[in-house]
C-alpha cells in the first residue's frame, strides 16, 4: 500500500460510515438536531461537500467540478442555524453531489506522484494543512469526524446501533 492507497482508503471508510449513519435517515431527520447547538445532518453534509470541494481546489487548482451556484454559501456558518428544509438539497441531491465530488477528488488525486503529496498548498486552506498530501487526508478525515456526531443523532432517533 502506497501513500495514495491510503488516502482512498481514508475516503473508502468515510463512505462506509456516511452510509451507515446516515444512509437510513428519512428526508426529515436529516434535519433533526441531536442537541440544539449541533448541526443537522443535511448542512453537515453540504459543509463536508464544500470542504472537500475546497481542499482538493486549493491543492490541485482547477481539477474539481464546479458546485451549484451559491452552494458553498448555503453551507457556511451563517446559515448553519437555519431548519428551514427550503434552504437545503434533498437527501438524494446531496448525496449525488457528495459522489460528483469525489469522483473529482480522486480523479486529482491519481493525476498526483507520491512526490507531489509533499508539495506546499497555496491556496486557501487551514492552517495546519501544509502539503497537498495533508489536503487529500483532511478531506477525507473531516468526513469521519462528523461522523460522530451522527452517532448522536441515531440515539437520540432510536435508530439502532449500527457497531
Amino acid at each position: 500500500m502506497d501513500c495514495k492507497d491510503t488516502v482512498r482508503k481514508a475516503f473508502e471508510t468515510s463512505d462506509f460510515l456516511v452510509q451507515a449513519y446516515l444512509g437510513d435517515l428519512t428526508p426529515q431527520e436529516m434535519f433533526v438536531r441531536p442537541l440544539p447547538e449541533v448541526n443537522h445532518a443535511a448542512w453537515q453534509i453540504g459543509h463536508l461537500i464544500s470542504a472537500e470541494w475546497q481542499l482538493v481546489e486549493a491543492a490541485v487548482p482547477g481539477s474539481m467540478p464546479k458546485l451549484p451556484a451559491g452552494f458553498a454559501e448555503r453551507h457556511s456558518k451563517d446559515t448553519s442555524t437555519s431548519d428551514k428544509a427550503a434552504d437545503f438539497l434533498s437527501k438524494e441531491e446531496y448525496f449525488k453531489l457528495a459522489k460528483d465530488v469525489r469522483a473529482g477528488t480522486l480523479a486529482a488525486l491519481d493525476k498526483l506522484s507520491p512526490a507531489d503529496l509533499d508539495k506546499p498548498v497555496t491556496g486557501r486552506v487551514p492552517p495546519f494543512v501544509k502539503r497537498i498530501g495533508d489536503s487529500f487526508l483532511t478531506a477525507a478525515t473531516h468526513w469521519t469526524m462528523h461522523s460522530g456526531q451522527w452517532v448522536v443523532l441515531r440515539r437520540k432517533l432510536g435508530r439502532p446501533k449500527q457497531f
